[in-house]
């Protein structure tokens, strides 16, 4: 089950204990580079500054992230009188597949597959307003990302919003992991925490056949070959 942090400042809810998956493997894959000699990096997003923009004046809402729990994104988003849900979604990824060159290919693995849908994607139905899922989906295998888009589908109200982030260097063997702390509405900052090879590459075509039950997406390039998108129930 998503480990669900809820509205530190005034709301309701309790945080659940992570539940840990089987490593599939010992090697290390998802390379995580020393942390003292990695630098956060702030970046402007207009994906995120549309995400905030479309759910302005709505009154308290209920949000999902996917970046993990941070004091920055929780200040932030409970500012606003927002309910707040949160998970590591990549370290979950890493925790049930393994890190290994294996990791990927443990994804179509049935009873792995399973036991990640059943701890990470057993989400309530019509429950979310927004969520942030960063640069988490393009980790997953086709299969598994489809289940992941369709129970965030139903998991998420009439109108919700939903940003990811897809890197748009087809010629990509491996890409940086970051964590993503919200600075302020327009800015992100990016706190490294190594390099991980995606499942597949993604063009706008793809995505947009990835989103198909959505009524609509949005696409922002960015000169980073990070594609950032907006995606609405």
């Amino acid at each position: 089950m998503l480990n669900r942090l809820k509205n530190l400042f005034g709301g309701t809810g309790d945080v659940a204990s992570p539940q840990a998956g089987t490593p599939a493997n010992a090697g290390n894959t998802h390379r995580r580079s020393n942390a003292a000699n990695l630098h956060p990096i702030q970046r402007p997003s207009n994906g995120l500054e549309q995400f905030f923009t479309l759910l302005r004046d709505r009154g308290s809402l209920s949000l999902l992230d996917f970046a993990g729990a941070s004091q920055e994104n929780i200040s932030f988003i409970t500012s606003f009188g927002h309910q707040f849900a949160s998970e590591d979604f990549v370290r979950s990824i890493e925790t049930t597949f393994g890190t290994s060159a294996d990791g990927l290919r443990n994804q179509s693995d049935p009873l792995l597959a399973d036991q990640f849908v059943s701890e990470n994607l057993n989400l309530p139905p019509d429950t979310y307003d927004g969520v942030l899922a960063w640069d988490a989906l393009q980790f997953l295998s086709p299969h598994l990302l489809q289940v992941a888009v369709d129970r965030l589908f139903e998991s998420m109200r009439p109108d919700a919003c939903l940003l990811a982030f897809f890197n748009a260097n087809e010629k990509a063997r491996e890409i940086p992991l970051y964590n993503y702390r919200i600075a302020d509405p327009r800015t992100l900052t990016l706190v490294p925490r190594g390099h991980a090879a995606p499942a597949q590459y993604f063009n706008n075509r793809s995505i947009e056949k990835l989103f198909h039950r959505f009524s609509s997406v949005k696409f922002f390039l960015a000169r980073d070959h990070l594609r950032e998108i907006i995606v609405r129930r």
